[in-house]
């Protein structure tokens, strides 16, 4: 079998072309950026090592299991993070998030290096990306997982970034505020049909009750407690759960509720200003 005759057999069980070249590269023990050196090297024979490990590379991509856990790694906002069945896989969804949350901070009218918190980090996607962004500021981050925080201090150890992880159910036991409180938290219905192609994916981060907004609520009732004045916390959310969250944010006192649209043009994440009052 040839690498051509690879990818065509990777095709053959519903695998995208992009998707077959990388679990290839895999199976060589190439980096994932050496796509060119597969079309160089089309001809060439698959030992027969590499062979069966391609062939099983592909029936877990073939059955619904991630790209980025079987490759072990995902992109994210620049970052090269490793992932695995203990996190989430970061989505590019999520950038917007990150985007909103870096703007707020470049509009800043003081010379402080921002507070930042991120709930919920799971592999330190948003925590990672926004330290490497804004390297002078302070930048803590929560799981409730320890498995979780496992993968999210290896991703800090590996980018050589400061944030610092700690063990909490949302701000539960945080010390101290933030100028922002960041987080995508789970917000699937817990009877969505939806969770089914995300078996492969933790549960705990994906469902939220039976609206899915059972975490964004909770998250919303102790942000102000953590806001400094004029502080902002930012949500992600699903695609039709901005109206919710909007309301979610203006009963809870917050100011300038507003919502952020993605790169489909999707409202992904909403939030809004806390401000302090006499």
């Amino acid at each position: 079998m040839t690498v051509t005759q690879a990818l065509a057999a990777a095709t053959a069980l519903g695998l995208e072309r992009i998707d077959a070249q990388l679990l290839l590269l895999q199976a060589f023990g190439r980096a994932q950026a050496d796509r060119a050196w597969l079309l160089a090297h089309d001809t060439d024979e698959l030992p027969e090592l590499q062979q069966a490990q391609f062939l099983q590379l592909c029936q877990r991509r073939a059955s619904g299991e991630p790209l980025a856990y079987i490759v072990g790694c995902k992109e994210f906002f620049g970052l090269d993070l490793l992932v695995d069945r203990r996190v989430l896989v970061p989505r590019p969804d999520t950038e917007t998030l990150v985007e909103w949350a870096l703007e707020l901070s470049a509009v800043r009218n003081d010379s402080l290096a921002p507070r930042v918190i991120d709930l919920g980090t799971g592999s330190g996607a948003i925590a990672l990306a926004i330290k490497k962004a804004l390297p002078r500021a302070t930048v803590h981050a929560t799981d409730a997982s320890p498995e979780a925080l496992e993968v999210a201090r290896e991703n800090a150890r590996r980018l050589s970034l400061g944030v610092e992880f700690r063990r909490a159910s949302w701000l539960a036991g945080v010390e101290g505020r933030y100028d922002l409180i960041v987080s995508n938290p789970p917000y699937v219905a817990a009877n969505d049909p939806h969770l089914a192609a995300l078996a492969h994916e933790p549960l705990s981060a994906l469902a939220a009750g039976p609206d899915g907004l059972a975490d964004i609520h909770t998250i919303v009732t102790q942000a102000p407690a953590y806001l400094r004045s004029g502080g902002w916390l930012l949500l992600e959310h699903g695609h039709d759960q901005a109206p919710a969250v909007r309301e979610l944010l203006a009963a809870a006192g917050f100011q300038g509720v507003a919502s952020r649209r993605d790169l489909a043009g999707i409202e992904r994440c909403s939030g809004g200003k806390w401000l302090e009052l006499g």
